[in-house]
């Protein structure tokens, strides 16, 4: 293929009688069809000159959109990457937000700052879930070893066999993506 700057030079012995040819072509009668007419016949019939910087105009612009899309791919994931990063570290917040809900009510003299804990926790919780931050891990739904961590067996009353029958740290997800697994305790009869 022809070096860019050679795309647009005709070769020599192709053009030194064309000038005479245009020259005695461009009569003051000839309209602008005919001189296309002849320029494509008489003056350049073996040129590929057009059809070589058509090629490259083409090839350019298909690289430069693989590029822009390329590009947005990246900048998606990095988004995405960085807010799981995030989020990932307010994890052991909404941890010590729950431990601090279980483990004061059991005490009646906090119920007023455990009314404001749960708010709390729940606004944070609400905030996350607007980024795509879902809790994984419920009594009772079915083990699931993509979800759960399972860390031992436990025999209580009113659970279906290979179901989680308590969750000792709830886990998270961020869209698809398992940021935690749920840290369980699974039902065996």
């Amino acid at each position: 293929m022809p070096k860019n700057e050679d795309l647009f030079e005709q070769p020599a012995a192709e053009c030194e009688g064309v000038a005479e040819e245009a020259a005695d072509a461009a009569q003051p009668c000839c309209s602008v069809e005919e001189l296309a007419r002849l320029c494509k016949e008489k003056i350049c019939p073996a040129c590929t000159v057009q059809k070589e910087a058509d090629d490259v105009r083409l090839r350019a612009m298909a690289e430069m959109d693989n590029f822009k899309k390329r590009l947005s791919r990246e900048h998606e994931e990095q988004m995405r990457f960085t807010a799981e990063k995030i989020l990932g570290d307010l994890l052991p917040t909404l941890d010590n937000l729950d431990l601090a809900l279980q483990y004061g009510s059991k005490n009646d003299a906090c119920r007023d700052m455990l009314m404001g804990v749960e708010m709390t926790r729940k606004l944070m919780l609400d905030a996350l879930m607007k980024h795509g931050l879902e809790p994984v891990g419920a009594e009772g739904e079915a083990f699931t070893p993509e979800l759960h961590e399972a860390l031992g067996v436990d025999c209580r009353e009113g659970f279906e066999n290979d179901s989680v029958s308590r969750v000792m740290q709830r886990g998270y997800k961020l869209k698809d993506r398992l940021l935690r697994p749920a840290k369980v305790m699974i039902h065996k009869a």
